[in-house]
């Protein structure tokens, strides 16, 4: 009986990596900051759309885990190159490859059916996000140029605008291009971060990421351009609140900091880690204050 318990476990844990959980659940956090954004700025009720934020979470957890699964089917052979992927239950065959891309098309079209219960824009903008993962990312320019952080980043990007398309009539209200925008801008200082990190697995594996190619000095100072733009991304949220403007501004404005000081002060590696460190922190404390500001609003709406 334990055994049994033990073996399902594992199995768990296999899927777990094949569907990246780790992902799905950080991309959860800006999609249902888009939703509870917008359910603000339109005025909408909360109450109404619990519905739609479930169908949401649900749907957007299954494409994101399709688009993972789909990475790990293509990424094998240059998985088990790398130290840190090595281990990938599509690479040691710990689970069949052909039974892995059968659960992504599923979970890709149950995603998709979900999503499209809440709008058919929502669907849309799911399946957007998994072609251009899996496509123009996975199966094009992450094996070719030194961009492809920035092509991978605009699927990255998605979720925020799926979260806001679930419950809003339309996706071209600044607010929601500002959740976007950033977020695109975001993942560039973060993946150079992990690209120093892992730089002689990168090598190893023959992908062309910016430090591997061009070194650590281009890529701290392509970092520092980046969260540059960042920090005036911020007043994208002007129009509709300068404390998110302010809070965005300063996360962004500390992030410099400890990229211009850090540099000075430590190694690349050591620096990297601080980045990378920094950068998680950054994602999740504004979109949750993104999440609290807007849920602070629809109860001030509702009274």
């Amino acid at each position: 009986m334990k055994k049994d318990k033990m073996e399902k476990q594992s199995y768990s844990k296999l899927w777990a990596q094949a569907v990246k959980t780790g992902i799905i659940k950080s991309n959860l956090v800006p999609m249902v900051a888009g939703l509870m954004l917008a359910l603000y700025t339109y005025e909408l009720s909360f109450t109404d759309n619990i519905w739609n934020l479930v169908l949401a979470c649900a749907g957007s957890a299954a494409v994101i885990g399709a688009a993972g699964s789909f990475n790990n089917v293509y990424d094998r052979d240059i998985d088990a190159v790398m130290a840190r992927t090595k281990v990938r239950p599509t690479v040691t065959g710990a689970l069949n490859v052909k039974t892995v891309l059968i659960v992504a098309v599923v979970l890709l079209i149950v995603g998709l059916v979900l999503l499209y219960m809440t709008t058919p824009l929502a669907a849309l903008l799911g399946f957007l996000g998994v072609f251009l993962y899996v496509v123009p990312y996975t199966m094009w320019t992450k094996r070719r140029t030194i961009w492809n952080t920035e092509v991978g980043s605009i699927s990255g990007a998605v979720p925020p605008l799926i979260g806001w398309a679930a419950v809003a009539p339309d996706i071209w209200h600044p607010a929601c291009w500002a959740l976007f925008i950033i977020m695109v801008i975001w993942q560039m200082p973060h993946f150079y971060a992990i690209a120093i990190r892992k730089r002689d697995d990168y090598a190893a594996a023959n992908i062309p990421m910016l430090p591997v190619v061009k070194g650590e000095r281009r890529t701290y100072i392509q970092s520092n351009v980046y969260l540059i733009l960042l920090i005036l991304t911020s007043f994208l949220f002007a129009p509709l609140s300068w404390g998110l403007t302010l809070v965005s501004f300063i996360l962004g404005a500390v992030w410099l900091w400890l990229s211009f000081v850090g540099y000075r002060k430590m190694e690349g590696k050591a620096w990297a880690n601080k980045m990378f460190g920094f950068s998680l922190f950054h994602m999740v404390f504004l979109f949750a204050t993104v999440i609290i500001y807007s849920s602070v609003g629809l109860i001030l709406q509702a009274l």
